[in-house]
């Protein structure tokens, strides 16, 4: 439908934000990270997507692709809707989410609003079989995830396995870290450089 929408930004309220274009607010209900870079008066992008259904048309937006990326891979999980999705992503960054289900995190999950225990464990469970999909071998144990330890090696499989949970393909994977010097980097710095990389 919409890509994206560009205007003046008129309203943020919690939870949303009204895009004043040529006189037209659109209402895009979006996540506290994207809020945080919004100001009243300011002209900004925001990228969307569409929520159709019998008696309601929402827009959702979001200020940089990965974020819109990470919503829309969330609403692939059995039980989650755009509020659940939206509540997660306001809790947790994408690099943060990708941590959090790598190291099974119940807690940064729950940590957003409505999200409870099991429907927790079940994005970590259908996330992470996302990993399996890509043919990603999963971190090992007995170290978390973002921490130096370990070699440069381990520190990107874990990494690449991150960016698959985010629903990044092997080979956007492999392009997104070849080249990039990971040998003083931890898991998170990692995702997060591919990450802003990637925003365009």
């Amino acid at each position: 439908m919409f890509y994206y929408i560009e205007g003046t930004v008129s309203v943020i309220e919690n939870g949303l934000a009204v895009l004043d274009v040529s006189g037209v607010g659109y209402l895009c209900y979006t996540t506290m990270n994207t809020l945080s870079h919004l100001e009243t008066g300011r002209r900004v992008r925001l990228y969307t997507y569409c929520h159709i259904k019998e008696d309601a048309f929402d827009i959702y937006g979001f200020f940089d692709v990965n974020e819109k990326r990470c919503f829309e891979m969330l609403l692939g999980v059995s039980g989650v809707g755009p509020k659940a999705a939206l509540a997660i992503l306001s809790a947790n960054t994408p690099e943060g989410l990708a941590m959090a289900v790598l190291a099974e995190d119940e807690r940064s999950l729950t940590a957003a609003q409505g999200v409870g225990k099991r429907l927790a464990q079940r994005v970590i469970l259908e996330l992470r079989d996302k990993i399996s999909k890509e043919h990603i071998a999963p971190p090992q144990t007995g170290g978390l995830p973002g921490k130096t330890a370990g070699d440069a090696g381990g520190r990107t499989s874990e990494a690449a396995a991150g960016l698959a949970v985010l629903g990044y393909t092997q080979s956007e994977i492999s392009a997104a870290l070849r080249g990039l010097d990971t040998s003083s980097m931890t898991v998170e710095e990692i995702i997060r450089t591919v990450l802003k990389n990637s925003i365009k």
